[in-house]
């Protein structure tokens, strides 16, 4: 039996998104509910993979299929294709299961020819709209499927416009229009070598290819991986009866949402175009009007509309974002979807619909993507800043936030220019190939388009400050100049975008950190009743324990006290330890950073009263906090007296082949203790003297690097000795832990036997990461990106963990360990700790909490929800 490639609108729903995409299952839904759908079918996205697997050939009964369902189209519509008296026009339109907008290709008017034409003329008595449609068609059908470039046809069309003594293209008359389309034609034979196709059947063929085919065009591939969506997918293809939003001031399209995609509120957000086609609107090439004035230029089409914004909502249940048409003052509904929404939007609207009845508190949990909540997190220009500086140019708030970079005009300058420090790209209208460039830079400003152009749909998806459509400034690429209240700016120049307002300053504003209220608040409370994971932050300082508390934080889970030692002050303390010839001389150098340390940790333990607080001993080589230039030895040895041949000496005999392997860790701490002693007798006496304060301290010591059970043997007793000697100094007992941090294979395999001296266990993923691939993280970067590329690796492991590899030593460590100790508490503190897929993978192993950045924290408590409910719904 012939496998169905093909379904006409009505015999799919919004469930069959997979196979026919997110357009045409909507398409079919909306058929089925009785919204005005112009009639069309769907060819599926299982056709298009086997496309590409055939070696782009039509899998068996496909083009039968289509020419049946073309049949019945043309039976339900009274028209047929290439008919001259009663033609049949349709589009042909991509549609993965997943929204991509602007990546894929599209077709309209499909069906005009030399002969159809004149039927088109007859039938609608308007020649200018029949020769107006013809050019677009021809135009768009020679750049998707016969690959001449769109500016080729757009220099032709400006130099008619300035022959014929016409600003914009609705000037052009019917006459221009015809010799223009002469021209294209003549173009296209030019750069193709081959004609303009006549046959209608032969032009849906081709743009049946063209739509596959741009499955895997550049930007499609681009904005797949930027997004993690998978190349499997493949795209359906809709081919669809055309309706006119050209033909007359009776006539438009626009682009609407039930909601803010901006802020979430309930209102009617849209945008639309009299006597123009849909590209129109989204392109930015004219300025569209706000959807509530269609009721003085639209009015039928308008009560009508405000309907569908009821209906989609009920039958949907979430924001949708749909196009239409208006035809003679009729509404057409051309497409919906789950509408793309700022983060500040999508948590508005997830409580907001509980609050109304449309979803419960699970559903509202469920709908945000966890990555997106950065948004929410993204800095602010400090309003003080702001009453400082007069702003140069005013745009529409296209997508909240605030971004500081220098200028660049292209996607390419971009991509180039942010190794060196943040960009903001300026278009006069960005398209689907700056997606690249929008992705790397800190924010967008156009000077055309709206609040559903390109710019502003893209940027909202990626949670990047936007500034559209600013009237205020003129963009000159080719000069690469912007101009704005009188002065001009170049490449390199700074300047400060407030998305929030749609607001441009010049120079560098200031910037101030959110705060997690109002609606946010509301989720993270619903979202925490349901996580069984903790959530504790990686802070080093008691600034950055502060900012994690607000953000949610339980605890911390990693202590660095590396970090407390590069301090210029410190260094040279810590500079003189390591070239001491002797312990005396170390302990003489650990004791003036004894003082230090213990006020480090005062003020940690401060900030997160009541809290644990966990404690990693001192990690990286000694050879890190050497220098390395002649001059700056030649400094240290002016300061501690030793010889610079002695330094560079020292410097010599630390130096490593493979230091991450090296002498670091609990090894130093094995073969230095006293540096290992140091830390511990800080932590207790900050401890002792905040609990005598009558503060609550909760503090945790990690040993890292860890591979043997007897290094935790040696290095427990260490700790416990230190620990109880300073309790009696001090007369004050604090409970305390004392744990290892897992981060190499060794010690993941025999977890069974450190868990018998070890009171909890911390998996430090980014150096089991390296340990078990054999990549160095700061070198990987130079061949990873390529083997995601390829398909050798699905992710980079350094972003995501890696089930199948690290994720089965840290199961193994954590079934090995509590086998020993039933109750073993288990966290994780690598940089995964605070990435949606991998805080779902530890909860379903059963860890204890996991540990992030303080800006991750909302974002894992929100995965650690999430993970639950997924788990319920099996």
């Amino acid at each position: 039996m012939v496998k169905q490639w093909v379904y006409f609108f009505g015999e799919g729903n919004t469930k069959d998104k997979n196979l026919l995409g997110g357009k045409g299952a909507n398409l079919g839904e909306m058929t089925k509910i009785g919204l005005p759908v112009p009639e069309g079918f769907t060819i599926t996205t299982e056709a298009c993979n086997t496309f590409y697997d055939l070696g782009k050939k039509y899998p068996e009964g496909m083009q039968d299929q289509v020419q049946k369902n073309l049949e019945r189209l043309e039976r339900v519509t009274g028209r047929k294709l290439g008919d001259p008296n009663a033609p049949l026009l349709v589009s042909v339109r991509s549609g993965a299961p997943v929204s991509m907008p602007g990546m894929m290709d599209t077709v309209l008017n499909l069906g005009l020819n030399d002969d159809t034409i004149e039927g088109i003329i007859k039938e609608t008595q308007n020649e200018r709209f029949a020769w107006d449609s013809y050019r677009r068609f021809i135009q768009m059908f020679g750049d998707v499927v016969m690959g001449v470039k769109h500016e080729k046809f757009e220099n032709i069309l400006d130099a008619k416009k300035k022959t014929s003594g016409a600003k914009f293209d609705t000037d052009l008359t019917a006459e221009n229009l015809k010799s223009l389309i002469s021209e294209y034609k003549q173009m296209i034979k030019k750069e193709t070598g081959k004609n303009f196709p006549e046959k209608p059947e032969n032009q849906l063929r081709m743009s049946v290819d063209a739509v596959f085919d741009s499955w895997n065009n550049d930007r499609a591939i681009s904005y797949r991986r930027i997004n993690d969506i998978p190349g499997s997918f493949g795209t359906a293809v809709n081919i669809q009866r055309m309706v006119f939003g050209n033909m007359g001031d009776d006539s438009g399209t626009g682009v609407g949402f039930t909601r803010n995609p901006a802020n979430g509120n309930k209102e009617h957000y849209g945008e639309y175009l009299v006597n123009a086609q849909g590209e129109d609107v989204v392109a930015g090439i004219r300025t569209p009007k706000q959807i509530d004035e269609m009721s003085k230029d639209l009015p039928g089409a308008y009560t009508e509309l405000l309907k569908v914004y009821g209906i989609l909502e009920k039958h949907y249940k979430d924001m949708q974002d749909f196009e239409f048409t208006v035809e003679k003052g009729r509404l057409y509904m051309l497409q919906t979807r789950t509408g793309k929404r700022t983060a500040m939007a999508a948590v508005k609207i997830a409580v907001d619909m509980e609050k109304e009845g449309f979803i419960n508190k699970e559903q509202a949990i469920l709908r945000l993507d966890p990555n997106q909540i950065d948004q929410l997190l993204h800095k602010m220009i400090d309003p003080k800043a702001k009453e400082k500086v007069t702003r140069i140019a005013k745009g529409l708030p296209a997508s909240p936030g605030a971004a500081v970079g220098t200028v660049v005009f292209t996607a390419e300058k971009a991509v180039e220019l942010a190794k060196k420090g943040p960009v903001v790209l300026v278009r006069t209208e960005t398209s689907p190939e700056d997606i690249e460039g929008m992705n790397i830079a800190q924010g967008i400003l156009t000077a055309r388009g709206g609040m559903t152009s390109h710019a502003a749909v893209v940027a909202r998806g990626m949670g990047k400050c936007c500034v559209a459509g600013s009237n205020d400034i003129f963009v000159d690429e080719k000069a690469k100049v912007l101009e704005a209240s009188g002065k001009k700016y170049r490449e390199g120049d700074w300047l400060t975008l407030d998305g929030s307002v749609g607001e441009v300053f010049e120079g560098q504003l200031s910037l101030i950190n959110p705060e997690v209220s109002g609606d946010f608040a509301i989720l993270m409370k619903w979202a925490d009743s349901e996580r069984k994971l903790g959530v504790w932050t990686n802070a080093d300082t008691p600034k950055d324990a502060k900012l994690a508390r607000e953000f949610g934080a339980e605890g911390i889970g990693l202590c660095r006290t590396e970090h407390m030692f590069f301090d210029k002050n410190r260094i040279k303390t810590m500079r003189e330890m390591i070239l001491a010839e002797d312990e005396q001389g170390r302990r003489k150098a650990l004791a003036k950073l004894l003082p230090y340390q213990r006020a480090d940790f005062e003020g940690i333990f401060e900030a997160m009263e009541g809290l644990p607080v966990t404690i990693r001993l001192l990690d990286p080589p000694l050879h890190e906090f050497l220098p390395k230039g002649k001059k700056e030895i030649e400094e240290i040895a002016r300061d501690t007296g030793v010889s610079v041949t002695d330094i560079e000496n020292k410097i010599e005999s630390l130096d490593e082949i493979n230091p991450m392997l090296g002498f670091r860790g609990c090894r130093l701490g094995l073969v230095f203790p006293e540096i290992s002693e140091m830390q511990v007798q800080a932590i207790f006496e900050a401890a002792c003297k905040l609990k005598k304060a009558g503060k609550g301290v909760k503090p945790e010591v990690m040993i890292p690097v860890l591979g043997h059970v007897n290094e935790m043997k040696v290095m427990r007793e260490l700790v416990d000795r230190v620990a109880k000697e300073t309790m009696e100094k001090t007369g004050v007992k604090v409970n305390y832990h004392v744990g290892v941090m897992i981060e190499l294979p060794r010690a993941a395999l025999t977890a069974d036997k450190i868990a018998e001296y070890s009171d909890f266990f911390s998996f430090g993923t980014n150096d089991l990461t390296q340990t078990t691939f054999g990549y160095s993280r700061d070198d990987a970067g130079t061949f990873i990106p390529k083997y995601v590329e390829m398909g050798v690796l699905e992710k980079d492991p350094f972003q995501v963990l890696d089930r199948d590899g690290v994720g089965q030593l840290v199961r193994m460590g954590v079934e090995r360990g509590r086998k020993t100790k039933p109750g073993l508490k288990i966290g994780i503190c690598g940089e995964h700790g605070g990435e949606p897929s991998s805080v779902e993978f530890c909860h379903k192993i059963g860890l204890t909490y996991v540990s992030c950045s303080p800006y991750r924290i909302p974002i894992a408590r929100l995965a650690a929800a999430q993970a639950v409910l997924k788990e319920k719904k099996g």
